[in-house]
């Protein structure tokens, strides 16, 4: 069972990570577009998925937001967050920065004391306009699931040329403001191939890119909810915690979602 968003706005709902989130979704309501075509999406594969809708325009977004917003401050029910999710990657909106600048004011209008957070695959954000609208938002999450090229391709599975390397370089351009979120998990594909990245061979690498990136937080997490490749596996909490204490031990704050 795979879940598709409403669009351009969905909850709010409750979040591991995050609180009570607002959601903002750049992507159809009836389909899926993004830069990574992971294993473990809750949105499902790219394939078969593709939207027949066109995006929400920033002028659709911003009316979207205001009114459901108005709706809360009525209700005095305000959210923690804002979140930038949805059924792909945000930051492939054309019209994204200035979503941002509309969504930082509306923010300040209605729940001044609301973050607003982008939940990013990180495909995008060498681009200078995604890059400079990513420092406006309070919380930047990137993502980096691992430095190994043949696990990105297996599991990530980037759709057009992705250079980890140079994510890495972008991410530590952000100069500490930006927060790394990370899957682990267990498990083999459905062809008997292993996607465990919890072993040294992952994690011992995967730190020293985080200690180059030196970011302000570390988000270790793992599978939620139902995965369209179905061999994949929760990492366990034991291991989830240790691989957060060694990131501590970096002189890093580092959070766990089981």
């Amino acid at each position: 069972m795979t879940i598709l968003f409403p669009s351009p706005i969905f909850g709010p709902i409750r979040s591991r990570r995050l609180g009570i989130s607002l959601g903002v979704n750049l992507i159809p309501a009836d389909g899926k577009l993004c830069t990574f075509d992971c294993l473990y999406c809750e949105c499902g594969f790219n394939e078969g998925q593709r939207p027949h809708q066109p995006r929400p325009s920033r002028s659709q977004v911003k009316e979207a937001l205001e009114n459901q917003l108005r709706k809360m401050v009525a209700e005095h029910a305000l959210p923690d967050v804002i979140t930038f999710a949805g059924n792909g990657e945000p930051t492939a909106h054309p019209e994204f920065p200035a979503i941002i600048d509309d969504t930082l004011a509306l923010r300040d209008a209605y729940c001044p004391k609301a973050k607003v957070a982008v939940l990013s695959n990180a495909t995008m954000s060498h681009k200078p306009d995604v890059f400079e609208a990513l420092l406006r938002v309070d919380d930047n999450i990137q993502k980096l699931d691992t430095v190994d090229t043949p696990y990105i391709q297996l599991v990530d599975r980037p759709v057009g040329r992705y250079e980890v390397s140079k994510v890495i370089d972008t991410l530590c351009a952000f100069k500490g403001k930006v927060i790394i979120q990370t899957m682990f998990m267990c498990g083999e594909t459905h062809d008997g191939i292993s996607v465990d990245n919890t072993g040294e061979h992952y994690v011992a690498a995967w730190l020293e890119a985080i200690k180059k990136i030196s970011p302000s937080r570390v988000m270790v997490y793992t599978i939620d909810r139902e995965t369209p490749e179905q061999g994949l596996l929760k990492a366990s909490a034991q291991v989830l915690d240790e691989i957060a204490e060694r990131v501590r031990a970096l002189g890093l704050e580092a959070s766990v979602s089981y």
